[in-house]
């Protein structure tokens, strides 16, 4: 038996508009009285989430339909004061699209409902209703995933998109990114995919794979012993990476949809989404490929200055008048950089050096006035401490510059080669790898001040 993902059948993110809705308040605190439905409130379209929905079908390629209309979906949750959930069931916003070859059936606009807590109380489950009425993006996929490692590689490629084109901070911990996982199983061989059950509301890669390895083994160890796979809706424990059910999985027809009356359709103009395009950035992977075939990176530096557009940004302001090779801003961005950013809790270009100083010290690494772990190591700490000093005034104040000059360099060759006569010999009879110890030796003699690739070069003239 072959195990086979169905899905990640949405992922859902959210933007606070109309009240705060900002993660980590106290419960019941960021509600309103539409998001209460108290009598007589009405709802209302959110026009950032119109335009966000748009923005994301565009980038996964999606036809933006131009005349979509909202339903009701209708049940009983504790967590929906309503009754009912405003979402788009029959004509949604986008249709169609793919990322990384998965295809996507569409994107629907929703509304979040509120958030049961089962574990805070023991005998009775407590209702926050901050997240209700907050609006959403809902990605429903084609059954094209096989496993849980395409499964975290779809949802790693769809935040970093989110975050790209600005709809979302791709939080999964905070919520902002969450997905519900469909999960089944067929014999091998098979053609029909087998009954699936829902696993809801994942909002880690790391859960999304520990549910579905689970819930692969539940369904294949049911089967196996004779059982029939029950068609559910289920939760996951993150701390034992179980499953379990919540209730049965409803049909489209037990939630009685029916048009929302008081909501009019979203009518979008060739306009109104001709100004959306022309305000978006180039898509990551265009990015990353210009990385890898104009400045020349490894694939996996491309990939991770691509993974926001500030950081892509930053390193393109950064290397457009660098006289350092890009492989050299690219190391500063992502070892020392990145890290401090995420350190300090700061965005990348805050950090309080202007891109012409870090050029600049780019290019005493690349001139040889400062040994890479030197200039790393000591410069790039103390430049962070006095951002608006000079990185060559600074280097030299600390005595951290290194010597060229040909007397200085021919008076420390000379003293190591006369210490070691019988490893000249040997160097003069073909044991050329000696030349990383005759370097050893004049660097520790120079206190880490000759420059390297001079007195390397001086050293194999005078073994010749």
């Amino acid at each position: 038996m072959r195990a086979r993902g169905r899905a990640v059948r949405a992922l859902t993110f959210f933007r606070a508009g109309g009240y705060d809705a900002a993660f980590g308040g106290a419960p019941n605190t960021h509600t309103s009285a539409i998001s209460l439905a108290h009598p007589g409130t009405l709802p209302r379209v959110n026009g950032k989430a119109v335009e966000y929905a748009v923005r994301l079908g565009l980038a996964l390629g999606c036809a933006i339909n131009r005349h979509s209309t909202f339903d009701r979906k209708n049940y009983f949750y504790a967590d929906l004061p309503k009754g009912f959930q405003t979402t788009q069931q029959n004509n949604p916003i986008c249709i169609g699209g793919q990322l990384a070859g998965v295809r996507i059936h569409h994107i629907h606009l929703e509304e979040d409902a509120g958030k049961s807590l089962h574990d805070q109380d023991p005998r009775d489950s407590l209702i926050d209703l901050n997240r209700a009425g907050v609006p959403l993006l809902e990605i429903v996929t084609e059954p094209d995933l096989r496993g849980p490692d395409e499964v975290a590689s779809f949802i790693s490629d769809m935040r970093r998109l989110v975050r790209w084109i600005g709809v979302s901070d791709g939080n999964m911990e905070e919520g902002s990114l969450r997905c519900d996982v469909n999960v089944s199983v067929r014999k091998r061989g098979d053609e029909k995919l087998g009954q699936r059950c829902e696993v809801k509301n994942v909002n880690s890669m790391r859960f999304a794979r520990r549910a579905i390895e689970f819930e692969v083994a539940r369904q294949i160890d049911i089967l196996e012993s004779g059982g029939r796979v029950e068609q559910e809706t289920r939760g996951f424990d993150a701390v034992s990476g179980n499953t379990y059910s919540l209730r049965e999985k409803e049909e489209a027809h037990d939630y009685r949809y029916f048009p929302e009356p008081d909501l009019p359709p979203v009518v979008l103009s060739e306009a109104a989404i001709d100004m959306i395009r022309s305000g978006m950035p180039p898509l990551p992977q265009v990015m990353e490929n210009d990385l890898r075939e104009h400045y020349g990176l490894a694939p996996t530096d491309a990939t991770q200055l691509t993974q926001d557009l500030e950081t892509a940004r930053y390193f393109l302001a950064l290397a457009v008048d660098s006289k350092s090779p890009a492989r050299q801003v690219s190391n500063l961005i992502i070892n020392k950089l990145l890290p401090w950013s995420a350190e300090s809790g700061r965005p990348l270009n805050e950090n309080p050096v202007a891109p012409e100083a870090w050029r600049e010290f780019l290019n005493l690494i690349e001139s040889g006035q400062i040994s890479s772990s030197t200039a790393y190591q000591r410069l790039f700490p103390a430049l962070l401490a006095a951002p608006d000093r000079s990185p060559t005034l600074l280097a030299t104040d600390l005595n951290l510059l290194q010597n060229a000059d040909s007397d200085f360099l021919e008076s420390l060759a000379d003293e190591v080669l006369a210490r070691f006569p019988d490893k000249v010999a040997e160097y003069r009879k073909g044991k050329k790898g000696l030349i990383g110890f005759f370097m050893g030796e004049l660097m520790k003699t120079s206190r880490g001040k000759a420059e390297p690739k001079s007195a390397t070069r001086l050293l194999e003239e005078r073994l010749r």
